[in-house]
């Protein structure tokens, strides 16, 4: 039987592959990591064009990573099949993520709690909303996404917090949100929203340490700023502090 000619960017494919394997992905141009991963679902079929339309039609590689599936088979060369490259590195890094902190004490200081969630948030095109769970000797139980949309007092909801908490039987708390717009200076909403969260915690006997925001390659900490001392402080001075509340059985 004769062999299958190879199809025209056969070499070129071998050639990504190889410098992948070689160096990792140093040096290599946005649309290349796309072309890279359209190739693992795509057998003989040339991904350059259809990775350079995606970037075009995205405008960043984070961008691609986060399009919706629907959006991603518009672009010309792309399929159901082949978008699977796509899709699975970025599930699989948000599991990577999730599993290398469970266990750990991440509240030693900020720039470590930033380097663990910048690449789970940092570029997602809306506003998501994380809890990180943490036992009685701060270490991670469990981190979820909360609320997804515009973070807004009335979006973000203390008592679906504290359940959330309860449930993962949380001693503490740290919150996180990215900022789309890449500025991750607070909003009134923001300040507004962590005192809520501060409070409602206080009075379920759940500390809450640290609320980050998350923007381009930069992030606030609350705690940083003093914030989360001074909420504290308010708690304990105001009329309505009182014992813990006893979770019903």
């Amino acid at each position: 039987m004769d062999r299958k000619p190879d199809h025209p960017g056969a070499g070129h494919r071998n050639r990504l592959r190889q410098r992948f394997l070689s160096a990792g992905l140093d040096g290599f141009l946005d649309y290349e990591v796309i072309e890279l991963l359209l190739t693992l679902a795509t057998p003989r079929k040339d991904c350059k064009a259809a990775a350079k339309l995606a970037l075009k039609r995205f405008k960043t590689l984070q961008g691609v990573l986060e399009a919706d599936p629907r959006e991603l088979q518009d672009v010309p060369g792309i399929g159901p099949t082949n978008l699977l490259g796509i899709k699975l590195i970025k599930s699989v890094s948000e599991r990577f993520l999730a599993k290398k902190v469970i266990g750990k004490n991440v509240i030693a200081n900020s720039r470590d709690l930033y380097t663990y969630l910048n690449g789970a948030i940092r570029d997602k095109t809306r506003e998501c909303f994380m809890a990180i769970f943490l036992d009685s000797k701060n270490r991670v139980i469990a981190m979820e996404t909360l609320f997804e949309g515009t973070l807004t007092a009335s979006g973000v909801y203390p008592r679906e917090v504290v359940r959330a908490a309860l449930q993962h039987h949380a001693a503490a708390l740290i919150f996180a949100h990215n900022h789309p717009s890449g500025e991750p200076r607070p909003s009134n909403e923001d300040l507004s929203v962590t005192r809520q969260l501060v409070f409602a915690g206080r009075l379920m006997g759940i500390t809450v340490h640290e609320h980050l925001i998350i923007g381009d390659n930069r992030y606030y900490s609350f705690a940083d700023q003093g914030y989360m001392a001074r909420l504290n402080s308010e708690f304990e001075a105001s009329p309505g502090a009182q014992l813990p509340l006893q979770p019903s059985k």
